[in-house]
């Protein structure tokens, strides 16, 4: 039995919930630990909530959980994405309709993550490597516009 790690973890119960009917979080529980992960009931509500996940109704008249189509593309909450820049990102720099995020060793991919799950309209996408994301912007806005929103979230001087 192996304790696994939040993005693991989910992974596998929303992979859970596409394959089966699954109408408790008990069952979740169990199913996890059939593949010999370890969680309790408390952790699979919060990585439920987590994910999305809504209890509806099947032929038959029971229901089970399922992770509607929409909430795996939620975005993230604007207070979490200024929570993950404030924690995170220590530079910013801009030049044409590009942004530099600078972050400590091995965290610029958690940066990138919540960038793309924001879906910010300005922003194209991201690549992060160990310690820099680097942010495409649209054209008709710019990296100056971007950088000055990406550094007032992250709590920096602009």
């Amino acid at each position: 039995m192996s304790t696994l790690g939040k993005p693991q973890r989910q992974h596998r119960i929303a992979r859970l919930l596409e394959e089966q009917m699954i109408s408790s979080q008990g069952q979740v529980v169990e199913l996890l630990a059939s593949e010999g992960v370890v969680a309790t009931q408390a952790t699979v509500s919060r990585d439920l909530e987590e994910l999305g996940a809504v209890k509806v109704r099947i032929p038959g008249g029971s229901t089970a959980y399922a992770i509607p189509e929409h909430a795996k593309e939620r975005p993230v909450p604007e207070d979490h994405l200024r929570r993950v820049m404030g924690d995170f990102v220590v530079e910013v720099r801009h030049s044409g309709n590009l942004v530099v995020l600078r972050t400590p060793p091995g965290s610029a991919h958690v940066v990138g993550s919540a960038l793309d799950r924001a879906s910010l309209p300005d922003v194209i996408g991201t690549v992060a490597g160990d310690d820099t994301v680097l942010v495409v912007c649209s054209e008709s806005v710019g990296g100056d516009a971007v950088g000055a929103e990406l550094s007032e979230l992250a709590g920096l001087d602009v």
